[in-house]
């Protein structure tokens, strides 16, 4: 095949760039330039998309052997990332830019792009498994501390058709070991952690640049008491426990957390930890991949983290076609903008069978 690798600089692209290489396929590497600053996101681990990474990722491109270019796509990135990731804090809710980038850029911009000049697939550096079936069957990686496929997961069958991600079935220390064994310099380059954009790692910094302040209450669930003042409810998520504000504990002695968050009024409720349990969920603009066709109940694992947040549960779409979760257990933690991943409920539990974003939690 025809592969366009998306090299961000980083370890993981890069041994699956020599992956695709090793192959056969005919391979083109290329940086995405997502960043409208790119000098000013990197620091160690933090931040990516600097001019830094495009010169690893051009490295290692030539260590391979393969052509490489750097595509610009700082607008739409900026558009359908960072003011989506904004304007979600700003309506009460806690997005998730990875998927985001995923859904809108890595695999709907890029690939479209790729398509059309003739590439069959992309390649990428996710921890991810796809099935060659058809539709193709997208599963976790083998790597669980590593695993996307939850950020993967909103990418349609036909999407997943032109993906390629070759390193979901190897451990992250095995990829390294492989990196280093092929002489490319980013063996040992730090993962970067946190949100790629916000490289210093202050979000709350970062939306009120943006937001401007929006003073509200922090009020007590119980008791409807002003406990604390805020400038802006984008400073807040479902399950906060710290940075709330508060001067004096609970009358039990006991941690207080948000609740829920209401941006009209700028109000911040806070209460127990027991008012966090969450046992139904409902998703908008449901994704079905692997073949999957639900014309009623659904009996699946939803994960509504990216990491961590499981439990057995029953879904099905609604008559307006949004999507509804039914938890066995309860969840806590669940917040509004966040996805809902479900995944076939036998004993791997590794099948993504569908997602949604989550529109309300109860």
């Amino acid at each position: 095949m025809r592969v366009l690798a998306a090299m961000s600089g980083g370890v993981d692209s890069a041994v699956a760039t020599a992956r695709a290489v090793d192959a056969g396929h005919d391979v083109v590497g290329v940086h995405l330039a997502l960043s409208e600053t790119p000098a000013a996101l990197r620091g160690g681990s933090r931040g990516c998309c600097s001019k830094e990474d495009a010169g690893d990722a051009r490295r290692a491109a030539d260590v391979l052997g393969i052509p490489f270019y750097v595509w610009d796509f700082a607008a739409q990135f900026t558009e359908s990332v960072v003011d989506d990731f904004v304007a979600a804090y700003a309506a009460g809710q806690t997005p998730n830019p990875c998927l985001r980038c995923n859904e809108k850029i890595k695999f709907a911009a890029l690939a479209e792009k790729a398509l059309a000049l003739g590439f069959d697939a992309v390649c990428t550096g996710h921890y991810a498994r796809l099935d060659a079936a058809s539709p193709p069957t997208l599963r976790r990686a083998v790597d669980a501390d590593k695993d996307q496929s939850y950020v993967l997961a909103v990418l349609t069958a036909h999407q997943l058709a032109h993906a390629l991600f070759p390193i979901g079935d190897t451990p992250k220390a095995q990829v390294r070991a492989e990196a280093a064994a092929r002489g490319l310099r980013v063996a040992d380059k730090p993962d970067s952690h946190d949100i790629c954009f916000i490289p210093s790692g202050d979000t709350r910094a970062f939306l009120g640049e943006r937001i401007g302040a929006r003073p509200g209450a922090v009020v007590d669930a119980e008791s409807g008491q002003e406990l604390a003042r805020h400038d802006g409810v984008h400073g807040f998520t479902i399950g906060q426990r710290k940075g709330l504000g508060i001067d004096r504990p609970a009358a039990d002695g006991r941690p207080r957390y948000v609740l829920g968050i209401e941006p009209a009024t700028g109000t911040v409720t806070v209460g127990p930890a027991a008012a966090l349990d969450v046992r139904e969920i409902d998703g908008a603009l449901p994704v079905w991949c692997g073949g999957v066709d639900p014309d009623g109940p659904l009996r699946c694992v939803a994960q509504v983290r990216a990491h961590g947040g499981l439990a057995p549960a029953t879904a099905w779409q609604t008559a307006d076609g949004s999507l509804r979760v039914r938890l066995d257990e309860p969840l806590r933690g669940v917040a509004p903008g966040q996805a809902v991943a479900l995944y076939r409920p036998d004993a791997a539990g590794d099948v993504v069978l569908g997602s949604a974003t989550i529109t309300a939690a109860r």
